[in-house]
C-alpha cells in the first residue's frame, strides 16, 4: 500500500482517506506542508530536486515540504518534513495556506516559515543542490529557472504577505 493522505473539499475539510497516488491521479486534493527557509541575514533558501524525484524532477523550489500524513497537522508535518529532507530540527511559523491547482494535481499547501540557523544536511534522494538567495536574487530567478509552480505562486503570495521583507 502506498502512502496515505487525507482527501479534502475546497475548503480544506476531510473527506475521507486515499493513497497519494490515487489523489495525484484522480485530481483529488490533499494536504502538502511546505517551508520557506531564511537564514539569519534574511536570504530564502532555493533547492534544485533530485532527478530521480517522480515530481517535479530537477526543478527549483523555495518550499521543503511534502504531504500530511493522516491525522498528522500542518505544522507537525513541516517540522518533519524539515528534519527529513535538510538534517535540521527548527521551529517552523504558520503563515498561510492555499488551494494551489497548478502543478500535478490541486493541493491545499500549508505554508510555513523557519529561521535556519544550524548547519544544513540534504538528504541527497530529495535535494540535488541547494543555496541561499537575497530576495532580490530569488525574485530575479523565479521566472528564468524550472521552479514548481506551486513553489512560484508560494513565494509570491509571502512575498505579498509581507513575511519576505
Amino acid at each position: 500500500m502506498g502512502e496515505l493522505v487525507e482527501h479534502v473539499d475546497e475548503h480544506d475539510h476531510v473527506l475521507g482517506i486515499v493513497e497519494r497516488d490515487e489523489a495525484v491521479r484522480e485530481n483529488r486534493p490533499h494536504r502538502i506542508a511546505t517551508t520557506i527557509c531564511r537564514d539569519r541575514a534574511g536570504r530564502i533558501l532555493v533547492v534544485r530536486r533530485a532527478e530521480t524525484l517522480s515530481r517535479f524532477p530537477g526543478h527549483y523550489d523555495v518550499m521543503v515540504g511534502g504531504a500530511v500524513d493522516v491525522g498528522e497537522s500542518y505544522e507537525e508535518a513541516a517540522a518533519r518534513e524539515l528534519s527529513e529532507e535538510l538534517g535540521v530540527r527548527v521551529p517552523v511559523r504558520f503563515l498561510f495556506k492555499f488551494l494551489c491547482r497548478r502543478g500535478i494535481s490541486p493541493v491545499w499547501f500549508g505554508v510555513h516559515e523557519a529561521v535556519v540557523t544550524e548547519p544544513l544536511v540534504p538528504d541527497p534522494g530529495e535535494i540535488a543542490w541547494r543555496g541561499w538567495l537575497s530576495v532580490a536574487e530569488v525574485c530575479g530567478v523565479v521566472d528564468q529557472w524550472l521552479f514548481v509552480p506551486g513553489g512560484r505562486e508560494a513565494l509570491r503570495r509571502y512575498l505579498r504577505s509581507g513575511s519576505g521583507g
